[in-house]
């Protein structure tokens, strides 16, 4: 039996947070960085001056009390009747009225606009291109948007009958709707969430999204055991705090991955780990018995995934096999159609700019025979 996994960044499958729309990439990195400055801030337990003066800066600055701007990033949504986190005087002055995080009820969150229609389509087309059988989705918004794409978009260019008759998909600790999710025509028979794992050294949440484990049946009974990633961003934070959650993150899928092993030979480690093959925070993974797809001798494309991956520097998608599965690779390869890169390869003829790719990833798969 010969099985097709995958693995496709899809970048949201219907809305998407409105600064990722930006094209000025430093513009959308601080408006991130601010973002999450903001929500840092209103954590506190108590507001000090100091902190009442930066939450109300970064308010102005994102025009966020207007509730009618049609171009602000981000809103702070607070419960209807409750108190509240600011006041507008007379003459526009904004005035933090909240004293700390328990005198009001709320939150901040990133405003969503839909994504560009035959942007929708281009992420169907690479997904029906590729005709996984098992396809892990990273950036998804929740799993009734699984749901939709399968009938609304999938059922259109891949047909009813192949179309995908399992999805699952769990709520990580992102707000920004982009979570980790799975298309399978195989059965899912277990999951395992890992949202609350901590980091030891902080005690926060070591995920930025999470590491689910899906349990895949197989033909005879046989099991396939999937963890997929979304590892931290280096699009904006601090840097080096950046690399050691996504050293945290690699540390802990290991640990996932070698018990995942005591009950299947048969694993998967697959995702966007935000990072290149020599970096240091992955090498703890990397050092496992994992072989990566990419590594397979019938691999021959370029050595990237990102953009238009003609760099190594540009790989940061992985598909990892356990040594059992490694065996049994087949063919290695990656659907790069569904990106913007006029004149590095063929794209879509519906790929007509960054507005309309399907991601800024191609998507990575595998055939096995298993």
């Amino acid at each position: 039996m010969t099985i097709r996994i995958a693995t496709f960044n899809t970048e949201n499958l219907f809305q998407r947070p409105r600064v990722f729309a930006l094209a000025d990439e430093e513009k959308r990195r601080k408006i991130l960085e601010d973002f999450a400055t903001l929500v840092s801030l209103l954590d506190h337990a108590t507001y000090t001056t100091a902190n009442k003066k930066a939450i109300a800066a970064i308010l102005e600055k994102y025009d966020v009390p207007n509730a009618q701007s049609k171009t602000r990033p981000f809103l702070v949504n607070e419960t209807r009747g409750g108190a509240k986190l600011f006041s507008v005087k007379q003459g526009g002055a904004l005035e933090i009225v909240a004293e700390g995080r328990a005198k009001w009820v709320g939150w901040a969150e990133l405003i969503q606009d839909d994504v560009n229609r035959d942007s929708v389509q281009n992420t169907g087309r690479v997904i029906a291109e590729v005709d996984a059988d098992v396809l892990l989705t990273v950036e998804v918004e929740d799993r009734l948007t699984l749901e939709r794409f399968n009938e609304q978009v999938l059922a259109d260019h891949m047909g009813p009958k192949k179309r995908y008759p399992f999805n699952m998909l769990i709520d990580g600790n992102d707000s920004r709707g982009i979570d980790v999710g799975l298309f399978s025509r195989r059965p899912i028979t277990a999951i395992r969430s890992h949202i609350f794992d901590p980091d030891p050294k902080t005690g926060r949440p070591v995920f930025s999204r999470d590491c689910p484990e899906f349990e895949i049946e197989l033909d005879g009974g046989k099991r396939l055991w999937i963890l997929g990633n979304h590892f931290k961003s280096k699009g904006f934070g601090n840097p080096t705090e950046s690399a050691n959650r996504r050293k945290a993150q690699a540390k802990r899928v290991t640990e996932i991955y070698e018990e995942a092993l005591k009950r299947s030979a048969r694993v998967v480690v697959a995702g966007d780990l935000n990072d290149t093959p020599d970096s240091t925070p992955l090498q703890t993974l990397l050092d496992t018995d994992l072989h990566d797809a990419m590594s397979h001798s019938s691999y021959t494309g370029a050595p990237g995934t990102y953009e238009t991956g003609q760099s190594l520097k540009q790989k940061i998608d992985y598909l990892m096999f356990s040594p059992n599965l490694f065996t049994r690779v087949q063919a290695v390869d990656v659907e790069r159609r569904g990106v913007f890169a006029p004149h590095t390869f063929k794209s879509f003829p519906t790929v007509t700019s960054k507005d309309t790719e399907a991601s800024d990833h191609g998507a990575l798969y595998a055939d096995l025979d298993i």
